[in-house]
């Protein structure tokens, strides 16, 4: 038998709810034995239904509404929002239009403007220490973080210059010294004039003396302390005019070898803190005394068995040709603080003086300390037919420019190999070390090459120099350097710029002497910022509609300017821009 059932809204507890209909099969019903309830527990079931019904109701009205508008009852805490801006859509600014082909270069190239502005701005940057007013002579802050230029040389183009944190000591373009810094004179708030007239071309700095070379091959030794060169003894000016002979206002002394051969002079200096080499044009190397404070006692001479006290007669500065390498034509030297290197134009290396940091690339002996003869270096160690092409050297640190060519292909590999001590990263091995006597190679400087466009062919990046402070460094690569000027080389278009030649720095730097801004040491060479910060910013400003994806590539390092002849102030002058390690302090110079 079939029974219609009706639920109505009523039934449902809902006031919304439908009224739905549904067909059920019943069967009769069977007769039912009731049993007798108690009032007060039929009043309890009854309100349990009650309650549970209604919990039903509520929580699936809540759960419809929740449903109906997306969101959470539970823990919403409704608070009055506060009034948002109107959203205002930015475009990115379109790039400033270039006025000319020249500052289409300068904005779209980094390099290409750091080239411009080292032949517009000739002059010198310098950081680190400033204790004894070096790189800021008119400033009396105590670190100059990052480059900064000395507004006395602005414009100005130098031969050489040397820097120590209590003085400084250059060339200027006519062969005239010039010095500042408070062991030089504690007035003088900018560099002075002090020896003239003599047409020096390259510098090499003591303890406490200067050592000056001429055009001429003559080698002066100045006193750093301008009270010293006003009393010390002041030889006799020659003059080819008669009657013309005044007394020079600078004390010095001139230390050239006895006995050269006519048409030989001396070509090349070099100092540590107490000694100082001299190379001749027929490869011939002499050592003397360069300070005054202490006479050299660790070998650095190369004079086997001299000391203060068996010294020849005569002044305790005089040359002394280093005999032992007698038949070897040597064509570069250098110094550390107490050691000396020296290699041959047959690719051969040579080492003497302080060993205590294995600075000579032998091992360190507790009973012989010092080595006061040249000795050979092992090339086999650097590789097949390996050479021996420069030596750098400066503090307790050593490093060889080494070429290798691989008998197979003919190839020839340029590394660097550097010894000596590292605690503090100026080995540039990225390892710290207190004494490193065997050498190592250093990876940054090693194994590279690039595609030379002129030749078409692959070339090794070689060395093109290290100058070494004493407890730092910054190397010059030989890379391939774009420096054609507008209009002289070749026809540039709008797109074609000029770059330089990568230099990295490493090595101590409590003085802040890497010039990145920071103070933590450096053992692996890395790149600093571009030096003029201010138009690097004008630059970055002007490329903006170039799009963020193509700044972000574009990396803005410093690179320094090879040789090129430029106008300068109407007149055609060939120079560059050089790098100087000092102690505690570094200078990039407009080098002539």
């Amino acid at each position: 038998m079939l029974r219609t059932t009706c639920l109505s809204r009523a039934t449902l507890r809902h006031p919304h709810a439908p009224r739905l209909c549904r067909h059920v099969a019943t069967r009769p019903q069977r007769p039912q034995v009731r049993t007798a309830t108690h009032p007060y527990r039929q009043r309890r079931q009854q309100h349990f239904v009650r309650s549970v019904a209604t919990v039903t109701v509520l929580w699936a009205t809540a759960t419809a509404w929740q449903w109906c508008n997306g969101g959470s009852i539970i823990g919403q805490v409704h608070a009055e929002e506060p009034p948002q801006d109107e959203e205002v859509v930015r475009f990115e600014a379109p790039r400033r239009q270039a006025t000319s082909s020249d500052d289409n270069r300068n904005i779209i190239s980094s390099q290409h403007l750091q080239v411009v502005k080292s032949w517009e701005n000739p002059g010198v940057y310098a950081w680190g220490s400033n204790s004894g007013k070096t790189v800021a002579p008119d400033s009396d802050e105590k670190y100059i973080k990052t480059p900064r230029r000395i507004p006395f040389f602005d414009g100005k183009l130098l031969r050489d210059i040397k820097l120590d944190r209590n003085f400084g000591v250059a060339i200027d373009e006519r062969g005239d010294l010039l010095q500042w810094g408070t062991a030089f004179s504690k007035d003088t708030t900018e560099p002075t004039k002090t020896l003239r007239g003599q047409n020096l071309t390259s510098l090499a700095i003591s303890r406490d003396r200067i050592i000056a070379l001429s055009a001429s091959g003559t080698v002066y030794s100045i006193p750093v302390a301008q009270a010293e060169q006003k009393e010390g003894p002041k030889p006799a000016s020659t003059s080819w005019i008669p009657f013309w002979g005044n007394s020079n206002d600078v004390s010095y002394r001139t230390r050239i070898p006895e006995n050269l051969p006519w048409g030989e002079q001396v070509t090349q200096i070099s100092s540590g803190l107490e000694h100082a080499l001299m190379l001749t044009s027929k490869g011939r190397v002499f050592s003397f005394a360069s300070g005054t404070q202490d006479y050299p006692t660790k070998g650095q001479l190369g004079i086997p068995g001299l000391k203060w006290e068996n010294r020849p007669p005569g002044a305790f500065d005089i040359p002394h040709e280093i005999t032992t390498l007698t038949g070897f034509s040597i064509k570069n030297i250098a110094t550390g603080d107490y050691h000396s290197l020296v290699c041959d134009t047959a690719g051969r290396a040579f080492t003497f003086g302080d060993n205590t940091s294995g600075q000579l690339g032998f091992p360190f002996n507790a009973e012989a300390q010092t080595v006061d003869v040249p000795s050979l270096l092992p090339t086999q160690k650097f590789g097949a037919n390996a050479k021996v092409s420069k030596v750098f050297a400066g503090g307790n640190t050593s490093f060889l420019a080494v070429e290798a060519t691989k008998p197979d292909t003919n190839r020839i590999t340029a590394d660097t190999w550097a010894f000596g001590f590292g605690l503090t990263g100026q080995l540039g091995t990225g390892r710290w070390v207190h004494a490193q006597a065997d050498p190592v190679k250093v990876p940054a400087f090693s194994g590279l090459f690039e595609w030379d466009e002129a030749k078409h062919t692959v070339i090794p990046i070689r060395l093109a120099s290290i100058s070494v402070g004493a407890t730092h460094a910054a190397a010059v690569m030989d890379n391939v350097a774009s420096v054609a000027v507008a209009g002289r080389a070749k026809k540039l278009t709008d797109n074609d710029t000029n770059w330089g030649r990568d230099i990295l720095f490493w090595g101590n730097n409590e003085f802040y002497q890497i010039g990145s801004g920071k103070r933590s040491n450096v053992a692996t060479p890395t790149y600093i910022q571009p030096l003029d910060q201010a138009a690097e910013q004008e630059r970055a400003a002007s490329a903006k509609g170039l799009g963020a994806q193509l700044r972000e590539k574009e990396m803005h390092r410093f690179q320094i300017t090879p040789r090129q002849k430029v106008r300068v102030n109407g007149r055609s002058v060939e120079f560059e821009q050089k790098i100087e390690c000092g102690r505690g302090c570094t200078a990039v110079y407009s080098a002539v």
